[in-house]
């Protein structure tokens, strides 16, 4: 049924609620009131009856007539924008553009009918002005000039159309898409670390002639146990998981005295004890010992020359650099859940906070060094991608959001909705909907801050990488809010100013000549890709998600040139697993299916026996009877015969591995992110394995379109094809 108030519909229209929804099935759904009130609640807004939802939505109404400029404007270069300015019936005003590199531009005033009103007693006009389509891109000032002084807020101009990097050129691109914490050396603690990413992507480079190694994200969880173990929760999406460093890569590692080098050694020689036979990823036992080695390395202390580098990283990090460092202090003395602190505590600003950050300065320091530390080898790990020959190296993956408990949380406050997860409509291969544990950000928040948390964020992923994958990348247009105590399937989406998210999204990436990929699966608005496209960010195809009209497999000839094209991803097993319905088990396992078994392993067959027919009728399969191995290989030639101008091959389809990381809907009922990459039979794979194993030089031939297979190298430095 509609909603029950003329008010309340019109507040959840101006604060971006969508009131229905298409479901997975194509059924038209409607929201409920509930629903509604417990979103706008999240965003300070009370329409728990009709005479609140009245005045609530006068107040909206009101809300730019009491401010002389925007917040926040964002425009296309080459697209004139409109701006409206509000002030005193019959003052004056000038508006001009400060430009982020010097210099002043006029803005000229136009047309404006708008009648003045009454605000706070004050009869107040709007006037309009229209923003030259020629301003140069970046991040300007508007400044607006009264009687009574200035005022400025931010204007954005970002690149209308982003498209492929230069160090890409005319040349399609493939890569490896893996999950670093599975990818381990010999030599690192059973966790993969930046350096066996530097030597993955090395390998990728010189032996496969990969242009780039797609990562899970690397964003910072919580300094104590239990980790997170999803690196799409993290506590900050801005810091990188000190899990990553390498502590034997620091520079101050090599200056240790005999005694600090033999405790570090000990530190590493008994967790790997702890750690053999140990079938799954731990990080708990990983970190317990890696953190003590690295307080070993820090408290040697800096040379001068490092000292000087790292107060620079500190100064151009400021304050949110030293909030976070300041949290992670913070959870090692009250707990990860900084809403359990004491009240005194729950706020960075707070003068309690500040007498904690005297008294354990050293503490917070470390935990500064720590991301410098980490910085630097991420930074290493790209320079060693590029060196090799890659033309993009690093992607970096972007996570939606960061739960209620963060270190973003804590630090932003009131920019997250209170009470609200983040997750999906119930889907075909999730039927009772996703609840991802997530707070999301308020979009008029992030208009009152210029979208400054966001632009951090994404400058700071992209400093030292090659491109960004964004994750669930319509979380910028909208996200699936679930108020807390009702199910996944009862919520609603909240939309977010795309043009400027997006817009964001795309100047950062073209300042770091970065490719972007959006992952935009799942239930998607036909326009939000059509958009994509026009500003020139790709898009995600997955073999098995990519349909005719008659749901057959589509031709190749009929994916899309702008995306990043797979077959898979790491929300299902790997190509191997898939082949044998193994994510339909474990879902009917977990209690997760609405159909029975043999129903959806029924249709599982006839997906697969559609596959392999289109394979076999285009020519890419012709073994027979084909195995396992002949279908993965099958179906990345499929990939090869796109026209899309980026390629991805997941590492587990490379050794033959079959376990997935992640069954979406699960929590402690599967040992999701904890799989080490494995081979066919089961047994963990090192780093220096995977440089010998033969099934990736023959998918690596694919992927180059070579018409003869590559061999494994004689030596590791020494390439025969």
């Amino acid at each position: 049924m509609a909603l029950s108030n003329p008010f309340l519909a019109e507040l959840a229209t101006a604060f971006g609620i969508a009131t229905e929804f298409w479901d997975w099935k194509g059924r038209l759904t409607e929201v409920t009131d509930d629903t509604v009130i417990a979103i706008l609640a999240a965003m300070d807004v009370d329409a728990s009856d009709p005479e609140r939802a009245s005045a609530s939505l006068e107040a909206l109404r009101l809300r730019p007539w009491t401010r002389l400029l925007p917040p926040c404007v964002v425009m296309e270069q080459g697209t004139p924008k409109s701006v409206q300015v509000h002030l005193p019936d019959g003052a004056w005003v000038r508006l001009a553009v400060r430009l982020e590199e010097g210099g002043f531009r006029d803005v000229p005033q136009v047309g404006d009918d708008e009648p003045p009103r009454w605000v706070d007693g004050v009869l107040t006009g709007q006037a309009s002005f229209e923003l030259p389509a020629d301003l140069p891109v970046g991040y300007h000032r508007l400044q607006a000039t009264t009687e009574a002084g200035q005022a400025e807020s931010t204007l954005v101009v970002s690149p209308a159309f982003l498209g492929f990097p230069a160090a890409m050129g005319e040349k399609r691109a493939w890569g490896y898409a893996a999950q670093l914490y599975s990818v381990t050396s010999e030599d690192s603690w059973g966790f993969g670390d930046l350096l066996d990413l530097a030597d993955l992507s090395t390998w990728s480079a010189t032996q496969q002639f990969a242009s780039y190694v797609l990562v899970n994200p690397l964003h910072a969880a919580q300094p104590i146990p239990p980790i997170e173990a999803s690196p799409y929760l993290p506590t900050s999406r801005r810091y990188v998981n000190p899990l990553y460093i390498r502590p034997e890569q620091i520079p101050e590692y090599a200056e240790l005295d005999e005694r600090s080098r033999n405790r570090v050694a000990q530190l590493k020689a008994r967790l790997k004890k702890e750690l053999a036979g140990e079938p799954l990823i731990s990080r708990d036992q990983v970190w317990a010992a890696k953190i003590d080695a690295l307080r070993v390395i820090y408290d040697h202390g800096l040379r001068p020359a490092r000292r000087m580098a790292f107060n620079d990283f500190l100064r151009r990090e400021g304050r949110s650099l030293t909030q976070f460092a300041t949290w992670s202090a913070l959870v090692t003395r009250f707990g990860g859940d900084w809403r359990d602190w004491p009240a005194e505590l729950r706020r960075p600003s707070s003068p309690t906070v500040a007498l904690f950050a005297e008294q354990h300065v050293d503490q917070i320091i470390f935990y500064a060094w720590l991301q410098w530390i980490a910085d630097n080898q991420l930074r290493a790990a790209q320079s060693a991608a590029k060196d090799a020959g890659m033309r993009i190296g690093i992607m970096n993956d972007l996570a939606v959001g960061v739960g209620g408990s963060s270190a973003e949380a804590w630090t932003y406050g009131n920019l997250f909705a209170d009470r609200i997860g983040v997750g999906a409509p119930p889907d075909h291969f999730n039927q009772t909907g996703q609840d991802w544990g997530q707070a999301p950000w308020r979009p008029d928040r992030l208009d009152d801050l210029s979208y400054a948390p966001f632009r951090s964020m994404v400058a700071g992923l992209l400093r030292h990488s090659g491109g960004i994958r964004v994750d669930h990348i319509m979380g910028l247009f909208r996200l699936w809010w679930i108020p807390e105590g009702m199910a996944a399937s009862e919520g609603a989406y909240v939309r977010y100013n795309h043009e400027a998210m997006v817009g964001i999204l795309a100047l950062e990436a073209q300042r770091a000549g970065a490719l972007v990929v959006g992952e935009d699966l799942g239930v998607v608005e036909p326009w939000v890709r059509d958009y994509l496209r026009q500003r020139g960010i790709l898009g995600t195809s997955i073999a098995w998600f990519e349909r005719g009209p008659d749901g057959t497999p589509l031709a190749p000839e009929d994916w899309r040139e702008y995306c990043l094209a797979s077959v898979t991803t790491h929300d299902l097993p790997p190509t191997a697993g898939y082949l044998a319905g193994e994510h339909v088990k474990l879902q009917h396992e977990l209690g997760l299916l609405t159909e029975s078994l043999d129903a959806e392993l029924a249709h599982a067959e006839r997906e697969r026996t559609a596959f392999i027919d289109a394979l076999r009728h285009r020519g890419f399969l012709t073994a027979e009877p084909a195995t396992t191995e002949d279908i993965v290989e099958a179906l990345h030639r499929y990939l090869v015969a796109t026209p899309s101008r980026v390629l991805c091959a997941a590492l587990t389809d490379a050794v033959g591995d079959r376990r997935t990381q992640n069954q979406p809907g699960t929590d402690k009922e599967y040992p999701n992110w904890r799989i080490p990459l494995s081979g066919p039979d089961g047994k963990p794979l090192s780093l220096e394995k995977l440089y010998r194993d033969d099934r990736a030089f023959r998918l690596a031939s694919i992927m180059n379109g070579f018409s003869t297979p590559m061999v494994v190298p004689r030596a590791d430095t020494e390439l025969v094809v």
